[in-house]
């Protein structure tokens, strides 16, 4: 089953438009068209922030194409990349110009784009709440100092990781801490982020510290972000979770999220 985005065709305009509203979701520093494509740079922060969204046209040929994506990456410092959906005409169309996918042998896997409902994930939250009454959950309007360190693994996040992560529209920012401790860096125990567009919720960076995990907090954590959501009129979310997280891709479909899509990154070859 595939959730079907109000007012877009089924098929790869579905995708199109939904890797759009993403780039949105979460800028890059730099995002300069090509045709609609999208050349985007954040100093190495994230892999989808620092390469280009090559989905629909690019308004040339696509070797043309892949020639400024290669140009574009030189000025920035950044590895030459490109973000395909899988199995599209543009990715064949750039396997026939001799790139060539970043998993193979054994680089990055591909990434799922999940959608859903966020009702529905309310309600299957509601039936699966914290079993660990000593953490609460709070989102907030902007970024409180002890989320940093576990979304962008740094108390001091660079200038492209805060771009990148609070340069969405609506954004909320979830935490779980020790009742009583917000401000204590020791008693974070989980963090995610949320951006609203278009009605959508878009998930991200979802981190529960390993030794407070199978407690329910991510659950926690996610059904505080889905009030705030629906607060805000979202009516579906999106979220990216890469192949080889199965504990997450798990626990997103337990809650009703199902593949739109899924993407992978290209590169030339050496």
């Amino acid at each position: 089953m595939t959730v079907q985005l109000s007012g877009s065709p089924r098929g790869t305009s579905d995708a199109v438009r939904l890797e759009s509203l993403c780039a949105q979701a979460w800028p890059a520093v730099v995002d300069r068209p090509l045709g609609e494509w999208r050349l985007r740079a954040a100093a190495g922060f994230t892999s989808r922030a620092n390469s280009t969204l090559a989905v629909g046209d690019p308004g040339m040929p696509v070797a043309m194409a892949l020639d400024e994506v290669s140009a574009f990456s030189l000025e920035q410092g950044i590895a030459p990349r490109v973000a395909m959906v899988v199995s599209s005409a543009e990715e064949r169309r750039v396997e026939e110009a001799g790139w060539r996918w970043s998993g193979h042998p054994a680089a990055e896997p591909a990434v799922s784009v999940l959608t859903g409902r966020v009702c529905d994930l309310r309600t299957r939250l509601d039936a699966t709440r914290s079993t660990d009454p000593s953490t609460r959950h709070r989102v907030h309007a902007a970024p409180p100092g002890n989320w940093w360190p576990l979304v962008a693994g740094s108390a001091e996040p660079s200038a492209a990781a805060r771009h990148v992560l609070t340069h969405g529209a609506e954004l909320g920012f979830g935490l779980s801490v020790a009742p009583g401790s917000d401000t204590a860096r020791g008693a974070v125990r989980g963090a995610v982020v949320g951006t609203g567009d278009e009605r959508l919720l878009h998930i991200a960076r979802l981190v529960v510290l390993p030794e407070h995990r199978r407690r329910g907090l991510a659950r926690a954590l996610l059904s505080a972000l889905a009030d705030w959501a629906q607060a805000k009129g979202a009516a579906r979310c999106v979220l990216q979770v890469a192949d080889d997280n199965h504990n997450a891709l798990e626990l997103y479909r337990s809650l009703g999220c199902v593949p739109a899509h899924r993407y992978r990154y290209w590169s030339p070859p050496l």
